[in-house]
């Protein structure tokens, strides 16, 4: 996969290098909830929704050191079939963990992602930004985001930036960083690199 990468430039599924899958989104999708959205690019799918609430709707935060509410929470669940897995859902693996506008009411997010290769969490961004639209909430901007990634050789100093990684490119590959933004700007990055 890495020599395909640098030597011809083409990757698992056909494409070049800076091509991303089809994308698919529709918003009210699920029409009993305050908003909701199905974000797709290539085999990766979020299915978002938003619920609103009042100030006691609110998440209670009573820690050792940090007492106080949340207005905003969001859950991203990642149930084992989004990824063909066959095994029991227990607790949170370390996909869900580590992943928290003005406004007057409390907002809940919730992703469920329902089939991933690859760039879930950006899934999730996208899907998310488009509930929150849908369910009338007035944000500032709307966000949207990507998985980027990265191969290299060091023998040859050979390398190929990435756009919308699959999978297996994130597994096999040297970098997974992780953009989201608006039409202004970068609003957050996560990267994990894997080379020194």
């Amino acid at each position: 996969m890495r020599n395909m990468i640098l030597d011809e430039g083409i990757r698992l599924d056909g494409r070049h290098t800076t091509e991303i899958r089809p994308i698919w989104c529709e918003v009210g999708y699920l029409p009993c909830a305050h908003g909701s959205a199905i974000f797709t690019r290539g085999e990766t799918q979020s299915l978002s929704t938003v619920t609103l609430g009042t100030k006691l709707d609110e998440k209670q935060i009573d820690e050792v050191l940090v007492k106080g509410t949340e207005q905003f929470v969001l859950h991203y669940n990642f149930p084992p079939f989004s990824t063909g897995e066959a095994r029991a859902s227990r607790g949170l693996s370390r996909r869900e963990i580590g992943h928290g506008e003005e406004n007057p009411y409390a907002v809940r997010v919730v992703s469920d992602i329902l089939e991933s290769n690859g760039s879930s969490s950006m899934a999730t961004v996208c899907a998310g930004t488009l509930a929150l639209m849908d369910a009338g909430v007035k944000i500032k901007k709307p966000v949207s985001g990507i998985a980027m990634g990265l191969i290299t050789d060091t023998k040859t100093g050979k390398y190929a930036i990435l756009s919308d990684i699959l999978g297996d490119e994130d597994h096999l590959g040297d970098m997974d960083f992780k953009v989201t933004g608006t039409k202004d700007g970068i609003t957050a990055t996560q990267m994990d690199i894997k080379v020194d």
